[in-house]
């Protein structure tokens, strides 16, 4: 996968964070988990498309690890939801996979571009 498929990937998982953040329950859990997991989705993706753009390796490593925290935070709290029963885990299971994919890949390109700082 380029950077650019990367790039796409990120920001159509965040455009489907919002899709599970729609079909929350009103609630005021659902309402702070809501704004976390939008901030964290869409932060990710933002990120990663600026470490895409950085002047220098080492302000690649940076928003990339930014990237990587963001997919982190993201999974925490899709799997919050999941904890708190507030979704049923069927309409979860692609989008945890999704998160801990990407998730993985930029933990993994994360330790990769470290390397070549040495």
């Amino acid at each position: 996968m380029n950077s650019k498929e990367l790039e796409n990937r990120l920001k159509s998982f965040a455009y489907r964070i919002v899709n599970v953040c729609n079909a929350l329950p009103k609630t005021k859990i659902s309402k702070v988990v809501e704004d976390q997991l939008l901030r964290s989705a869409f932060s990710s993706a933002a990120n990663y498309r600026a470490a895409c753009k950085a002047i220098s390796k080492k302000a690649f490593v940076s928003k990339l690890s930014i990237a990587f925290e963001e997919a982190d935070e993201t999974l925490f709290w899709v799997e919050v939801i999941q904890d708190l029963n507030l979704l049923p885990v069927e309409k979860l299971s692609a989008i945890i996979q999704e998160a801990t994919e990407l998730a993985s890949i930029l933990a993994a390109a994360r330790k990769t571009a470290q390397a070549s700082l040495s």
